[in-house]
């Protein structure tokens, strides 16, 4: 077996990806598949080519130059050789059956590296515009939107190697909605909120010391679940109070009020009083009928009262949340939401598009993805309500089993953009994760690698094993501790 060859033995999964995009079923990847590369390696090039029903497609691309680090060349070797086997797949599948994805070949959920990655070869917008239209048969109005939002991160304080985010896991939430594929539970009677806390603190200490021990600066912090603001009033003030003692100093704290059911004026006010600008209120969708369907436990006009009392109490960064392709919205029902967006005014602006995750209710439930072009209609519904708004795009990172192989995009007015949203999808900056679910991340940026410490999602399971979470970070940070 040549090189090539072993190293293409693991693709098949990111292959049945690419055939996903075309409609084709999972069956044509039963034996014998129908879908095998055959591979070479001549005149200093690599060559994939795949055939089926009387149609070929093939691709070269020159092999990487050799590295003094054996183990870094393989590593690029390896990535031209993956990236050239989808992209010629792509190239028979879009023969075979007349369809052009928005995305191109495009599968991965950064989609903005490509961007990033020309631009610092020192291409210009335009032409790097023009280099994924025609290496990655990306859509023009989708590759021009990939150039503005990474103009809009050229523009923000440059992440690092001495920097680290943190983030901060609630898995608690008053119900669970149908799309929901987070390591979080329903708040029930709330006899898991002392323990959870308990173990919680234990890790944020035991993480701080860590980060001090690495000589690493904080640069975001995020609160995520789950729903914070789920969380009893003396708790959640317990969460703000360790925020301040344990982690002081960062650029930007951001804190999730995804229900508005769950957000008081206490809360509002000890945000505030902590020093947190920015939180989410995110109603997806102003439809009442909706929100029951998606199994949300408020209405539409709680959404109002809870952005009326943010205001009130001086939140000075406000960001709302939307999904288009929920289950029997139609065009007219996402525009709806968005003039009530309009109304509301928030600082940022994320449309997601629905994306239907194997632990999630509706994957259980075998609930289908909403027309494509619908969701297209949706998307751009949201496009011109952020530029309404006088936003532009700023992130943005894609899905499996996502309506329409579209994509999540984040908006934000001037000077309101959210940097820990930007690190964890460029994945720039290492994040040191706590609570139960989080995933600490070491970003190797001269391998072009990342090692993960994942915490465990079981929240029984997070405070049984707390030290073990620590340790696990201890493991990914500490070996070359003090040098930084």
């Amino acid at each position: 077996m040549t090189e090539m060859e072993s190293w293409l033995e693991t693709i098949e999964p990111e292959l049945r990806v690419m055939t996903r995009l075309f409609g084709l079923p999972e069956s044509v990847w039963d034996p014998p598949a129908r879908f095998v590369p055959a591979a070479e390696e001549e005149d200093g090039c690599y060559r994939i080519t795949f055939s089926d029903s009387g149609r070929t497609a093939s691709r070269t691309v020159p092999v990487p130059p050799a590295e003094e680090e054996p183990r870094i060349q393989e590593l690029h070797r390896k990535r031209a050789v993956r990236r050239l086997c989808k992209q010629t797949l792509y190239d028979l599948c879009k023969q075979l059956t007349g369809i052009h994805p928005p995305w191109g070949s495009m599968t991965g959920v950064r989609p903005t590296h490509l961007m990033l990655e020309a631009l610092a070869e020192g291409l210009t917008p335009e032409e790097a515009v023009a280099r994924l239209v025609r290496d990655f048969d990306v859509a023009p109005e989708k590759a021009e939107l990939l150039a503005e939002t990474a103009a809009r991160q050229q523009l923000l304080p440059p992440p690092g190697d001495r920097f680290m985010d943190v983030y901060i896991g609630i898995p608690f939430c008053t119900t669970r909605c149908t799309y929901c594929s987070f390591s979080s539970g329903e708040l029930g009677d709330g006899r898991l909120v002392a323990p959870y806390m308990d173990a919680l603190g234990k890790e944020m200490a035991a993480c701080a010391d860590l980060m001090r021990s690495c000589g690493r600066e904080l640069r975001a912090l995020y609160v995520g679940g789950g729903t914070p603001t789920a969380l009893p009033q003396k708790d959640f003030e317990q969460l703000l109070d360790w925020i301040r003692r344990f982690f002081p100093g960062a650029r930007e704290y951001t804190v999730e009020a995804g229900r508005p059911d769950t957000i008081t004026r206490q809360k509002l006010r000890a945000i505030r009083e902590a020093g947190i600008g920015r939180i989410s209120i995110n109603p997806q969708t102003m439809n009442d009928r909706t929100l029951q369907v998606i199994g949300r436990a408020h209405t539409a006009e709680q959404v109002r009262e809870a952005y009326a009392l943010a205001r009130e109490e001086d939140i000075p960064h406000i960001n709302m949340d939307v999904i288009a392709g929920l289950p029997g919205e139609q065009a007219e029902d996402f525009a709806r939401t968005m003039d009530e967006a309009v109304l509301l005014h928030p600082e940022s602006l994320t449309v997601h598009t629905l994306a239907i995750k194997r632990s999630s209710r509706m994957s259980l439930e075998n609930a289908p993805l909403p027309d494509g072009e619908m969701v297209s209609a949706m998307v751009r519904i949201g496009l011109e309500t952020a530029r309404k708004l006088g936003m532009s795009p700023y992130y943005l990172y894609r899905q499996k089993y996502m309506a329409g192989n579209l994509e999540n995009i984040g908006y934000a007015i001037p000077g309101h953009d959210c940097l820990y949203n930007v690190d964890i999808m460029e994945e720039t900056s290492h994040i040191l994760a706590m609570g139960a679910g989080g995933i600490s991340k070491r970003i190797w940026p001269e391998e072009g690698h990342i090692t993960r410490a994942p915490n465990v999602s079981n929240i029984h399971e997070y405070i049984a094993r707390t030290d073990e979470m620590i340790q696990r970070k201890r493991d990914l940070f500490e070996p070359e501790a003090g040098i930084y």
